[in-house]
């Protein structure tokens, strides 16, 4: 099975967390160590952000990280190979999170196989078209037992949140607001009012919300209302203000979690 459907399948009513981070930031060589010491402390998965020039989706947290990484040299190739020097330590899902340019440039096909070779089970690509995925992308992701994981917005149309929960598997990754990443204080009862809408829909696929958690408030509404929370900026902020140490990052991140 998947690793992705296990976690989900294993965890009962525990509500998961998913830290995102760039690959290659702050360090070109830290990517190793961030993953080992955040499957050590407890995240349920990690998301391994793929840098790219031309992040739309990414607010300035995330861009300045992705430029940082591709100024340290990191690319695709770079990132597979430290992926699999840690392949056979690593037991919880990774999921890379990249833009379709870079993928598109590597192959589709030499991506997946890259993936599976390197012990990564899922992609997130934000910018790939759906009528892409299904022709082109899905087929070859099956074939690797690969997962590719689809965003959802409060803009997103019911028929197409169907849809999209027919055509996928492992999770859908629900985007709190139809704005880029960052922190967020709490969310408002419009972003409330849609958590609601999603959840009587009682979707195949779990659900799993990020975009704006940063704090107590926000990771309740979010494990509220999902199967459990995606961290992104606020994590990014925290392991570049350490210096790549990730213990001191998670230290600091759990504390802010429980304000």
């Amino acid at each position: 099975m998947n690793k992705i459907n296990q976690v989900f399948a294993q965890r009962g009513d525990k509500k998961l967390l998913s830290l995102y981070f760039c690959a290659g930031s702050p360090t070109l060589d830290s990517t190793a160590n961030v993953i080992l010491t955040m499957q050590r402390r407890g995240i349920d998965f990690i998301e391994v952000g793929i840098p790219f020039s031309d992040p739309l989706a990414d607010g300035p947290v995330i861009q300045t990280a992705a430029t940082k990484a591709l100024k340290n040299g990191m690319n695709l190739r770079t990132l597979f190979s430290q992926l699999q020097s840690i392949k056979e330590q690593v037991q919880i899902p990774l999921i890379l999170m990249g833009y379709l340019n870079p993928i598109l440039h590597y192959g589709i096909e030499a991506f997946c196989q890259s993936c599976v070779e390197a012990g990564v089970s899922g992609m997130i690509i934000p910018d790939l078209p759906f009528k892409d995925y299904l022709e082109v992308v899905k087929p070859i992701a099956d074939r690797y037992d690969l997962r590719v994981i689809m965003l959802i917005t409060p803009e997103t149309s019911e028929e197409r949140i169907r849809f999209i929960d027919e055509n996928t598997d492992g999770f859908i990754y629900m985007v709190s607001s139809a704005a880029i990443t960052g922190a967020q204080k709490s969310f408002d009862e419009q972003k409330q009012e849609y958590f609601r809408r999603i959840n009587q829909m009682q979707l195949r696929n779990p659900r799993m919300i990020g975009f704006g958690i940063s704090n107590a408030q926000t990771l309740k509404a979010a494990q509220d209302n999902a199967a459990g929370a995606i961290i992104g900026s606020k994590f990014v902020t925290l392991l570049d203000e350490a210096g790549g140490d990730a213990d001191i990052a998670l230290d600091k991140l759990f504390a802010a979690l429980e304000k």
